[in-house]
């Protein structure tokens, strides 16, 4: 144990005297133009250390999930249709040999037909989602990027919400244990969090944003910007729940006791850095779901296997999406996602 004190001591010491040199070139990881030359930037000190954080943050997000009983299942890539609800992006479409497939921006349908078979699943699921030009400008989006998505059968979102704290929780702890000095190396003075995270109900939250002067809807989701707002005033991560109905997919479940209101939530990180984790209980139900795609104008035709499926019957479930590059960025306290990324897709921006 002494040894290690010493250890940690002479290596901490170490980092110190090297992170007051100057990195070459450390602010244009942050630029479009590090985007562009990827293949220049990759080799940047400042980004092994990021993916050396990463590879930890992967590393502890599969052990935790592991030890709560969910396997890992592979994520499609391709299908004949996919998650619907992507708050402004675009899907992608190929031939499929003679059929029009998806490349997939969420795998939440194929969740529920895997929880037929198995109560807990996890696979880290790689998106692509032709996101608005101008959300370049945020520096929080990405066309490509990849999330652990999970699923449960028989439980409600107020325990999926549990074990999303206790998830970040987890990953927090670790990266502070096995990365230290990867997180002195960026400066990132990261503190472990203090559970339970505070929650606000979708309508507590635009009333929180309205008394600061932005404008928000009480049935639609929260801007962007409103977004990055709410976040900048808090020091924990923060949960934001129920959110109205015409404000989600079809797969999200109303309550039954509260019409209007969806069981569902967004964890948010602090600090300005914006969302975080978006999930819910899913509507299980052939009708149901039929009822919501016709409120929302979705066309049933598109969704043929996934109807045919909920037909012959699925458990209730709920899960959630945690995107990796996201969560890398708030660890690292990084400017930019595409600084979180070996491989960055930038909306508009032509890269390797």
């Amino acid at each position: 144990m002494k040894f290690r004190k010493f250890h940690m001591f002479f290596r901490k010491n170490l980092m110190r005297r090297e992170s007051t040199q100057p990195i070459m070139g450390q602010q244009n990881l942050g630029s479009l133009e590090s985007v562009r030359q990827r293949y220049q930037t990759i080799k940047h000190p400042t980004m092994k250390l990021v993916l050396t954080v990463q590879d930890q943050i992967l590393t502890s997000l599969r052990e935790f999930l592991r030890k709560k009983g969910f396997i890992e299942i592979l994520a499609p890539i391709i299908g004949p249709a996919t998650d619907p609800g992507i708050r402004g992006a675009k899907q992608v479409t190929i031939q499929y040999y003679d059929t029009p497939f998806k490349v997939m921006s969420s795998m939440i349908l194929y969740k529920q037909m895997m929880i037929s078979s198995f109560d807990k699943v996890f696979a880290l699921s790689p998106n692509i989602r032709l996101e608005p030009l101008e959300s370049a400008k945020t520096g929080r989006h990405l066309v490509e990027f990849r999330q652990i998505d999970l699923e449960m059968v028989h439980a409600t979102y107020n325990e999926a919400m549990h074990l999303a704290e206790a998830l970040l929780l987890s990953v927090v702890r670790e990266v502070m244990e096995n990365c230290y000095e990867e997180l002195e190396g960026l400066g990132r003075d990261l503190r472990e969090l203090n559970p339970p995270f505070p929650r606000l109900t979708h309508k507590e939250a635009v009333e929180r944003l309205r008394s600061k002067g932005h404008v928000v809807s009480y049935v639609e989701e929260i801007p962007w910007d409103a977004e990055v707002a709410l976040s900048s005033m808090h020091q924990c991560a923060f949960f934001i729940y129920d959110y109205p109905l015409v404000s989600r997919g079809f797969y999200d479940r109303e309550d039954p006791n509260r019409p209007g209101i969806l069981r569902d939530f967004d964890m948010l990180y602090p600090e300005g850095f914006g969302e975080a984790i978006s999930g819910g209980e899913r509507e299980h139900t052939y009708t149901g779901v039929l009822k919501r795609m016709k409120l929302t104008g979705i066309d049933p035709a598109e969704y043929e296997w996934y109807l045919q499926m909920l037909k012959e019957g699925v458990p209730h479930s709920v899960g959630f999406g945690i995107g990796v590059e996201r969560l890398t960025r708030w660890i690292c306290g990084l400017k930019t996602i595409w600084e979180a990324v070996p491989f960055p897709k930038v909306p508009g921006i032509v890269s390797p």
